[in-house]
């Protein structure tokens, strides 16, 4: 059986239809060929039909010839050129196919349309963004594009968002911190290598709650961080590089809480849906997320802290289109409303609104103690 590849081409809207086939989109260089030599009776008339080189057209069918294995022209000299029998079953499979799948291939045509137009119209902005996951984040991705705003999001952890901003990956990353961050936290020690005054530039984007995603009715009674050592306890783990695994670290240092004495701190998934769905299949007990994580699996949420969700870009993007429309659209009344009444998040003062590192984060601006053991 052969293997069948499929690509697409853009066509000037001004461009005459192909004489070939005026109903299909999918087309094949081959069978062009072929067909314009069955119309016309010479490798000469195929050329100009196709607006090709005669030596084009010839090298082009000798080489599938070679390449299938099989002779497609009876070539005789004096003689009208003729498709052999193996080119016309070539030609007739194509119409079974085409007269088949017309329909997919329709529809097939319309979304790519639909979707390159984007593409072409001013009026639309893309904007490549690197965030930790964020299920509000996804509720904009969808409310965005609505307003021609299309968001190409990555999701990854934390640390891995800003360093694809500052590789040039991303025109803006998503993170997460304390809403109070200590100056010599690890969250703390962490972030400040990679965000630099004068170039990063913090844009607010919600507040939301961290805490513990448990079975419905909490059985274990799970409520407090103490909890997880108790024996028997299994907890699952967010990646490495995670800002949610970075607040459990500097939550277990503060509280001079060794990981060895944790069930399955060594078990890790890469997203809070995922943890949601480890305690909901009964893999696990407990883990740290997010409020809407745990409603989305029935499961229940034992809020622990306050933290702010930031976007950050390079100062030098701030003022180009993509960044200004999504700056607006946060502000929006009918964005901040669809956030307020999404569980366990809440708009601040400070959404959408532009905020320099030295004033939202003490980093910068106090003495960095030492670092813990």
């Amino acid at each position: 059986m052969q293997h069948i590849n499929l690509s697409y081409s853009w066509t000037p809207h001004q461009a005459q239809l192909e004489q070939r086939d005026q109903t299909s989109p999918l087309r094949n260089p081959l069978m062009d060929m072929l067909q314009a030599v069955r119309a016309t009776g010479s490798i000469a008339g195929a050329a100009r039909v196709l607006q090709l080189s005669y030596r084009h057209v010839w090298g082009e069918l000798k080489r599938w010839e070679q390449v299938l294995g099989q002779p497609l022209i009876v070539w005789e000299k004096g003689q009208a050129a003729r498709l052999t029998e193996f080119a016309d079953k070539l030609l007739w499979a194509e119409r079974q196919a085409q007269a088949r799948l017309a329909p997919q291939i329709s529809a097939l045509q319309a979304e790519l349309e639909k979707t390159f137009a984007v593409a072409f119209d001013p009026g639309s902005h893309l904007l490549t963004v690197y965030a930790s996951h964020d299920d509000a984040l996804v509720k904009l991705r969808e409310h965005s594009a609505r307003q021609s705003l299309h968001l190409d999001m990555r999701f990854c952890g934390s640390v891995d968002a800003i360093r694809a901003l500052n590789e040039g990956r991303c025109i803006m990353a998503g993170f997460h911190a304390p809403a109070h961050p200590s100056a010599d936290s690890l969250v703390a020690r962490t972030y400040k290598p990679l965000l630099k005054t004068g170039l990063h530039k913090l844009i607010g984007f919600a507040g939301r709650q961290q805490g513990f995603i448990v079975p419905p009715g909490n059985p274990l009674m799970l409520l407090k961080l103490g909890d997880l050592l108790r024996p028997g306890v299994r907890f699952v783990n967010r990646s490495p590089g995670t800002g949610t695994r970075l607040l459990l670290d500097q939550w277990l240092a503060a509280d001079k809480l060794n990981t060895h004495n944790i069930l399955g701190y060594e078990c890790e998934e890469p997203s809070h849906a995922a943890v949601a769905a480890s305690i909901a299949a009964g893999q696990a007990d407990v883990g740290l997320g997010i409020e809407s994580a745990a409603q989305a699996q029935g499961l229940d949420f034992i809020p622990l802290a306050q933290e702010d969700y930031w976007l950050v870009c390079l100062k030098s993007a701030i003022d180009s289109p993509p960044v200004q429309q999504l700056l607006k659209l946060l502000q929006s009344r009918i964005w901040t409303d669809q956030l307020n009444q999404f569980p366990g998040y809440q708009t601040n003062s400070e959404s959408g609104q532009v905020q320099s590192l030295k004033e939202r984060l003490p980093w910068w601006t106090h003495r960095t103690g030492k670092r813990a053991q």
